[in-house]
């Protein structure tokens, strides 16, 4: 593999198994039988735990991916061409987002489902794209530091009153804009609390490009991310509740009684430390290839599973229905499927869009003979 000094191929390992353990748990969450949900039992707790790490790595790392580019070069705010890129690729995911929850069968009786409007990763990744340019045109003309305090201060006022918003359903807007802030209606994620992942996967992002140079860059990062990851995993919640007790106000105790956010953000730490630590060994081509095409991967489980344009995927044949065993096969033939279909893409990817295209103007040719 032809190397590019600039690309973090430990990130690309990241998101390769982000993916993967995203396909697996969608499939198993989808299709096994509510009988085996037992948090009593070892292995589903453990893979429930881990199941629960895939959403934060998957926004953490999207944030550091496009900052880390963003900020990369000379160029300042509009100046820089990442800035176009990124809100064409913003819009093109939150498009993307609307296709797949599309049914074509609902459109020709000129209906459009609520799940329509459901807001779901690629629509909350495709706005933190969206939002990391706003905040960094914002800040464009001022220091470094700025832009880097203002991510990581995001990131813990959204986690912090994480208990106060979460209640709120915005009936004051339409569903269709509210479903970005609330769950209430049937979304699946919400901009907030999943932009504080982003937006602190940014300020890590700003922490690399500064020291890049530096020889013990690894070492030191490593060393930090374990330190901090496991201070927030076992650490936050106990922080928070002195709090409480010292000032005497019960304004954190919703936090640390549930605190999961920044749990699942010292689970992240520990992630970047280990694939910091591997990033020697985790090079094959297979799985920077993976990574680097999730996109397509996404685009493609989403189909097979939930059936997207028709509804008939595995999801309306086979809900809440298999035994552990056929789900631990099926999920493994599941996640093979996927990945091979997505790079098999991703090789005739020119070839495909070609087509494509021609097809595009065939049909705006028969619709403007039609038309006269």
């Amino acid at each position: 593999m032809k190397e590019n000094k600039y690309r973090l191929y430990f990130i690309d390992a990241m998101r390769a198994w982000a993916i993967l353990m995203m396909l697996q748990g969608h499939f198993i969450d989808g299709l096994l039988d509510f009988e085996y949900r037992d948090r009593a039992i070892p292995a589903y707790a453990i893979w429930s735990y881990f199941r629960g790490m895939t959403a934060p790595v998957f926004f953490t790392v999207s944030g550091f991916i496009f900052t880390y580019l963003l900020i990369r070069g000379d160029k300042k705010g509009l100046k820089n061409p990442r800035v176009k890129k990124g809100i064409k690729r913003g819009l093109q995911l939150l498009l993307i987002g609307y296709l797949l929850r599309m049914n074509l069968f609902s459109i020709l009786f000129g209906e459009v489902f609520d799940s329509f409007f459901y807001v779901d990763v690629l629509h909350c990744i495709g706005f933190s794209i969206l939002g990391l340019i706003g905040l960094y045109l914002l800040t464009s003309t001022t220091k470094p530091v700025v832009f880097s305090s203002i991510l990581v201060t995001i990131t813990i006022i959204l986690f912090i009153f994480e208990p106060t918003y979460e209640k709120l359903t915005h009936d004051y807007i339409p569903a269709a804009l509210a479903n970005y802030l609330t769950k209430a209606n049937g979304s699946v994620f919400t901009i907030i609390p999943w932009f504080g992942y982003a937006t602190f996967g940014a300020f890590m992002a700003i922490l690399f490009t500064k020291y890049k140079a530096y020889k013990k860059l690894y070492t030191t990062a490593i060393l930090i991310c374990s330190v901090v990851g496991l201070f927030l995993i076992f650490g936050s919640s106990p922080l928070f509740a002195l709090i409480c007790d010292v000032t005497g106000s019960n304004f954190l105790e919703p936090v640390y009684t549930n605190n999961y956010l920044f749990i699942r953000l010292g689970d992240v730490l520990l992630i970047f430390s280990i694939f910091m630590i591997l990033r020697s060994y985790i090079n094959n081509k297979v799985i920077l290839k993976i990574g680097q095409n999730t996109l397509a991967i996404y685009v493609i489980h989403f189909i097979i599973l939930y059936g997207s344009f028709t509804g008939l995927g595995f999801y309306h044949f086979f809900k809440y229905s298999l035994s552990p065993i056929q789900v631990i096969i099926g999920a493994i033939l599941f996640m093979v499927a996927s990945t091979y279909l997505a790079l098999l893409y991703d090789k005739h990817e020119l070839k495909i869009k070609s087509k494509i295209e021609k097809f595009k103007s065939a049909t705006l040719k028969l619709f403007r003979l039609a038309k006269n």
